[in-house]
């Protein structure tokens, strides 16, 4: 078995001969008048008709029989055989092929449809030329790349051996159009917002942080697809604003995390949570079907139907019901009393409220099927919504449940200033006590809010709500998901 060097070296022979023969390995062009796609849907047609049709693509198998060679060419929309012979395209013409040509190369071929004996659609080979010369070798069609991380690192073999890949990488394509399109039927313009900023917001989250040279100032990478700045848009009397982008997490992965990502924020003018509710179960069942075709999954082992009814769970009531613990009784002794009935291990030098309900919450999230909105949210767990015209201890918030993980989130949007700015002075005291996930203060968001934001809905969600669809690990959802580098 010859070694990757050896093969290269051999390759490298061949490029050189065809270029001895004046022939220009990488041309700029390309005579293709058809997809192999198109093809092979009028073939029929196109046999009948004996005209010559020009195809280019990848040479994914070749095989030498004496005076003849099968190969098999893929160019992304569909493969098909095609068949040279030496009386066809001259002995010269066909022992250069044979001397210089390998599986991988990219070549262009014209000529007739046909049917072989055995009713296999095929092209008889006329001309051919070299589209680009491979110096290495795809890995065999039937063994492809079984390495979970070889397939990350080289996730175009991957594309190439994997049809599966290639299916998720269009179903990708079709989630994120989808919920563009669903939008801007309905009056939503798409903007685009900073990824530097001096001062993060619109999620709990640790950032990363760079250096901005020109201005020589420290700068973070967002946490949110610009929901501060998007509600300034509505300031600014822009009433249905989104944008689908990248965003930044400096925290663990799991099958469920990454650090960067792409999300949907959209913030709708005039509107509010309930309101939103019923939207989101729309844009669900819209993005499921332009998908998917379908609204019926299995996910994480539970079935889950999205056009089916939602249900609607407490999130105070809840735990309560499970912890005896009530989390609108703001009490740090309580929480960690709560915290040590479930079993959940916690730091008690930096635990605080907050950060023991969600622990609490999270444990009982494991065991929710969905779909289902969660709300009851208590006022500490969220800087940026409204109080309930209700109960002012808890925030017209909602979560989207589904196979017991959150995916997405919406809320009616603060726009007291006054309110605001004490939220985020919590959110400061938090950071300075050492919580790196909590909120920065972002006052110059409060100072927009005092020139008078209208009521708003405003919601987000994530490509992990695409990977559990997928009922996949969120890197496989992913194109190119971010790896440690080989040593």
């Amino acid at each position: 078995m010859p070694t990757i060097d050896e093969i290269r070296e051999s390759r490298m022979h061949k490029l050189e001969t065809l270029r001895s023969h004046g022939i220009d390995p990488y041309p700029p062009d390309c005579n293709r008048d058809t997809t192999i796609a198109d093809l092979v849907r009028d073939f029929d047609v196109r046999a009948a008709a004996q005209k010559k049709n020009c195809i280019a693509g990848r040479i994914m198998s070749l095989r030498l029989h004496g005076g003849s060679a099968f190969a098999d060419l893929f160019d992304g929309t569909g493969r098909i055989q095609i068949y040279l012979k030496s009386d066809k395209v001259g002995e010269e013409q066909y022992k250069l092929f044979v001397d210089t040509i390998d599986a991988s190369d990219f070549i262009e071929v014209a000529g007739e449809p046909f049917l072989t004996k055995r009713g296999e659609k095929s092209v008889m080979v006329s001309t051919w030329r070299i589209l680009a010369k491979s110096l290495r070798p795809i890995p065999d069609e039937w063994f492809g790349l079984k390495d979970e991380e070889e397939r990350y690192r080289k996730r175009y073999i991957d594309l190439l051996l994997n049809e599966k890949s290639a299916v998720i990488a269009r179903q990708r394509s079709a989630f994120w159009n989808s919920m563009r399109q669903f939008l801007l039927e309905r009056d939503f313009i798409e903007v685009e917002t900073p990824v530097l900023e001096n001062t993060t917001g619109g999620a709990e989250a640790r950032p990363f942080i760079t250096h901005h040279n020109a201005l020589d100032i420290d700068v973070y990478l967002r946490i949110s697809a610009g929901e501060l700045w998007q509600k300034r848009l509505l300031v600014g009397g822009l009433p249905r604003v989104f944008e689908i982008g990248r965003i930044f997490r400096n925290e663990g992965m799991s099958r469920e995390h990454l650090q960067d990502y792409t999300q949907l924020e959209f913030y709708m003018a005039y509107s509010d949570y309930q309101q939103g509710m019923e939207m989101t179960k729309e844009l669900y069942r819209r993005i499921a079907h332009d998908t998917f075709g379908r609204t019926e999954f299995t996910i994480r082992g539970h079935k889950i139907d999205l056009a089916g009814d939602w249900d609607e769970y407490d999130f105070s009531a809840m735990i309560q019901k499970e912890y005896k613990f009530d989390p609108l009784d703001v009490k740090v002794d309580a929480a960690a009393r709560a915290l040590d009935k479930a079993g959940i291990e916690y730091d008690a030098t930096t635990l605080t409220v907050e950060r023991g309900v969600d622990m609490l919450w999270k444990k009982i999230r494991k065991n929710i099927v969905g779909p289902g909105f969660l709300v009851g949210v208590p006022v500490y767990l969220e800087p940026l919504a409204k109080r309930s015209r209700d109960d002012n201890r808890v925030v017209e918030r909602f979560q989207v449940i589904i196979a017991g993980s959150e995916v997405g989130k919406g809320f009616s949007e603060l726009n007291d200033p006054t309110d605001q700015r004490e939220r985020f002075m919590r959110q400061q005291e938090l950071r300075d006590a050492g919580d790196e996930e909590a909120q920065m203060a972002d006052m110059d968001f409060v100072e927009a809010l005092e020139y008078g934001m209208p009521p708003a809905f405003g919601f987000g969600v994530s490509e992990r709500f695409f990977s559990f669809l997928l009922d996949e690990d969120v890197r496989e959802a992913q194109l190119f998901p971010l790896m440690r580098p080989k040593k």
